[in-house]
């Protein structure tokens, strides 16, 4: 299984990124797949999650600026990142195989990817 995240770079505050994962080996079509980040001395934190059943979750922090989406047919999971501001910035770790129920969690997730890098500048 691999997953390869693509579409980070550098933006200015009040700017707009899209983040794209493409999955690989195996197809996650029963089971959330998500979104997190880093930041540099913190520790990888929750951003966004979409189930199967297109619920979709998302950190209080960037509620109503991203919204996370799937397309089956690519294996490929989105983060849309919108009014994007310095506080967003971090690597950005794409996350699928949550088999036990959660979605939020660093524990929940089996597969990640190697992560995209997103600096915002103010």
């Amino acid at each position: 299984v691999q997953l390869v995240e693509s579409g980070g770079g550098l933006v200015q505050a009040g700017g707009s990124l899209r983040l794209s994962c493409v999955a690989s080996g195996r197809t996650f079509s029963q089971s959330p797949m998500g979104w997190f980040r880093q930041a540099p001395g913190k520790d990888r934190e929750f951003v966004a999650a979409r189930r199967w059943d297109v619920t979709t979750y998302y950190a209080d922090s960037v509620k109503a600026r991203f919204t996370i989406s799937r397309d089956l047919a690519k294996n490929t999971l989105y983060l849309q990142m919108n009014n994007v501001k310095p506080e967003d910035t971090g690597v950005y770790y794409c996350a699928a195989g949550a088999y036990s129920g959660g979605y939020s969690s660093t524990s929940d997730y089996k597969f990640w990817g190697q992560g995209t890098l997103v600096t915002v500048s103010s």
